[in-house]
């Protein structure tokens, strides 16, 4: 009903997605079908489209349910296509924030959606969410207080028998009571309007036909479903595999979501993905393959083969209920609570993605949270941490640490840096300034530089361009600019495009213990003996020869 189907089109798509998913997936525990998050899209998408009469395709009409299993079928080409590219790595550009961003703003619209079947209102839903709340408030006065208090009282029972018997499934608890309210209050003598009856249990071959005009308005959204449904499905998979401690194959799992989705578009079902719920009822019960899914899918098909005559007495306003309770639970305040503690950006990538959900074209929220998800991590990796270190006379292995943590004397010819992130044509710019800002303009004697790289993991052609003409700088300035533990993967460009040479095989240090006594030997003894900070341990040696020059001075 989220989706505005009829109901038996749910039914269909849990009897055939999780078959075909199980057979071409990866995940010995991943069970398929609708979802919440997929059938609002689904809705927004497929509600937006106007039919041959100018006007919107009305839910459940046979115009709305051919554009459902088109865009079914080319979300699934999309997701195969993906599978088959090896792409199973892009699911890794969409954080988990995004995705509690979106399932956040989604739920509220699911809740928002239901509000005229809780009211009883026989209203069409507006195209935006500003719009339907203005339709809502100007028919306040029709509102249908039976319909109301089966909604709640059905609301309130799934609640109830959710928290006093967990392991009884809760919301059939709160349909069953519900309807059975909805009888006792008189049915459709006080107004109430009934699901309705499901003709044919058995999903059936159908080819989905469509406008072409329709079709290229389709195609534009079918690609962001098929990303939702990738990231729930490996998301779900991932998390169960941690406890079975399977390992997942994200390009295969691509597969299986396409291939399920495009038979599935031929069969009467409309987009899904995995089911956290499910997959968790099938993890927890024991399952060991991926038949336990199959199993699953044909008994439902038997079991709806004697409830499908009685979905005709679940009143409207019960389901409502029912699906505002779903709605409230996707909301994952908790997280939301730790990532506003833990890192301001990524709550506002939250926060952004929730808005768009709610204020936007539905499909491209993802999207959305992803672009400013990329933008958040260039703009932090492009200006990595460029610190002065010292070695801690305290330290009994003198360990170099911060100056910011610890107020320490330096070396007045060699200025020690460690840099935190990579050199790449988007950080240079930050790194120049800062090495400039702490040599030049603190330390302008210093003659040598050495760069503590542990914490540089990459270098590309252009920040191993600009190291040449820092290098150079350095030694047209009378000193050098070294490095200690650069990873040899980090060094791969410097090697191979000879940069390496250029600078110096001898400026680079595989230790600090390496490193010191070889930028030492070329710095300028005459401050060394006038120096009085003496923080490494080579400047005891010098003070000890040119006391021993000294006292041959003195004899000759």
């Amino acid at each position: 009903m989220i989706a505005g189907l009829p109901p038996i089109y749910g039914l269909y798509t849990a009897m055939v997605t999780p078959v075909i998913a199980a057979l071409w997936g990866s995940s010995k525990h991943l069970i398929s079908g609708p979802t919440t998050a997929i059938s609002l899209v689904i809705f927004a998408t497929v509600g937006q489209i106007t039919g041959a009469d100018g006007q919107t395709l009305e839910p459940g009409s046979d115009a709305f349910i051919q554009s459902a299993l088109m865009i079914t079928l080319l979300a699934g080409i999309f997701q195969l296509a993906l599978g088959l590219g090896r792409m199973g790595t892009l699911i890794n550009f969409v954080s988990h924030v995004v995705v509690v961003g979106f399932t956040a703003g989604a739920a509220l619209l699911i809740m928002f959606n239901q509000l005229k079947h809780l009211l009883g209102l026989s209203v069409k839903s507006g195209k935006s969410l500003i719009q339907s709340m203005e339709i809502i408030i100007d028919n306040l006065a029709a509102v249908n207080f039976y319909a109301l208090g089966v909604g709640m009282a059905t609301f309130i029972f799934a609640l109830l028998s959710k928290k006093f018997f967990p392991k009884i499934p809760n919301l059939l608890v709160g349909l069953v009571l519900g309807s059975l309210l909805a009888f006792v209050l008189g049915g459709k003598s006080v107004g109430l309007l009934m699901v309705g009856e499901v003709h044919g249990a058995l999903p059936r071959f159908i080819v989905p036909k469509i406008g072409l005009e329709t079709f290229s308005i389709l195609a534009q959204s079918a690609f962001a479903i098929a990303i939702l449904g990738l990231i729930e499905a490996v998301a779900i998979a991932r998390s169960i595999a941690a406890k079975s401690g399977q390992e997942i194959d994200g390009n295969q799992e691509f597969i299986g979501q396409g291939l399920s989705n495009i038979v599935g578009g031929f069969f009467s079902c409309y987009a899904g993905s995995g089911s956290f719920t499910r997959s968790g009822v099938n993890y927890e019960a024991g399952a060991k393959t991926p038949m336990a899914a199959i199993f699953a899918a044909i008994l439902l098909l038997i079991i709806v083969l004697f409830i499908a005559p009685l979905i005709a007495y679940i009143p409207t306003a019960g389901m409502a209920g029912v699906i505002v309770l779903v709605g409230f639970n996707l909301i994952d305040l908790h997280f939301a609570k730790i990532v506003a503690k833990a890192s301001k950006r990524q709550f506002i990538v939250l926060i952004i993605t929730f808005f768009a959900t709610l204020f936007l074209e539905l499909e491209y929220a993802v999207f959305i949270g992803v672009l400013f998800s990329l933008i958040f991590y260039l703009q932090r990796t492009s200006t990595p941490n460029v610190a002065v270190m010292s070695p801690d006379p305290d330290d009994h292995h003198r360990r170099f640490i911060y100056l910011e943590r610890k107020l320490l004397k330096e070396c007045p010819q060699v200025r020690i840096l460690r840099i935190d992130g990579s050199i790449f044509f988007g950080s240079i710019a930050h790194i120049s300034s800062e090495i400039k800002r702490l040599t030049e303009e603190d330390a302008p004697q210093v003659k040598h530089l050495l760069i503590l790289a542990k914490g540089i993991n990459f270098i590309d052609v252009a920040g191993s361009e600009w190291l040449v003409q820092e290098a150079r700088r350095w030694k047209d300035n009378g000193g050098g600019l070294y490095f200690t533990g650069l990873k040899i993967i980090a060094q791969d460009t410097l090697i191979r495009g000879g940069f390496k040479s250029v600078i110096g095989e001898d400026h680079f240090y595989v230790t600090k213990e390496e490193a010191i006594p070889g930028i030492f030997a070329k710095l300028d003894k005459n401050i060394c003996w006038a120096c009085e900070n003496r923080i490494f341990i080579e400047c005891e040696q010098v003070e000890q020869k040119v006391d021993n020059e000294t006292l041959q001075t003195s004899a000759t």
